[in-house]
């Protein structure tokens, strides 16, 4: 969404109250008049659209996930912990584009633990898991599929087909969190059994493609 600078003769007081509410809000003056005014005038804004899709995602997750308190507008996390020595914990954090064209932002999975072999353990899984969802989303036509795995942590951008809601896209960025999340957490509690396992678990990624395309 483009913007432009133009000049407004505003009040004193109504800058000052617009300041002390940006700085509540961890934005700026610019960007928080411009929301009121959109909102007033019934124009979406990259802020309310985002809102939207993690207000979404916030009441799917909320009976399985911890989701923390939101700091910024394109950025939200979800926790949960393994049923592991220590009980570690994994974190989802989904930062949207505030413009999305091709991708619609990523997704970064990270583990906090110091045990190497579990950590090793989560790698593994994640080489399994990109090649799976290449796979599955090359046969869709999505061949530019983006991932990097480090020590302990997964990103992978998140295509945009332009085809869903804001809800819609709450909707799908949960469903694919959920997904991973139980296909990881079965990896990590049994990884000689999990061959065993995979093609279950492969066929419900299967049928969310089918619903939604991310």
């Amino acid at each position: 969404m483009k913007k432009s600078i133009y000049s407004l003769v505003l009040m004193d007081d109504v800058v000052r109250a617009v300041d002390e509410q940006a700085y509540r809000l961890g934005t700026s003056r610019s960007n928080l008049i411009n929301q009121i005014l959109a909102q007033h005038l019934s124009c979406v804004t990259p802020e309310m659209r985002m809102r939207e899709i993690f207000d979404t995602l916030t009441a799917m997750a909320g009976g399985s996930f911890q989701v923390q308190e939101r700091r910024s507008d394109s950025l939200m996390t979800l926790r949960t912990a393994l049923a592991y020595k220590y009980r570690p914990t994994i974190s989802y954090k989904v930062e949207l584009d505030r413009e999305p064209g091709e991708y619609l932002g990523r997704v970064t999975v990270s583990i906090r633990t110091q045990s190497k072999p579990l950590m090793d353990l989560f790698s593994g899984f994640f080489v399994y898991r990109c090649a799976m969802e290449a796979k599955y989303l090359e046969r869709l036509g999505l061949a530019d599929y983006s991932a990097v795995i480090g020590s302990n942590t997964f990103t992978r951008r998140l295509f945009n087909s332009g085809e869903l809601s804001d809800e819609e896209t709450g909707e799908a960025i949960c469903g694919y969190i959920a997904d991973l999340d139980r296909s990881l957490k079965q990896y990590l509690a049994d990884p000689e059994g999990f061959p065993g396992k995979a093609a279950a678990l492969e066929s419900e990624y299967r049928k969310l493609l089918e619903r939604y395309v991310l």
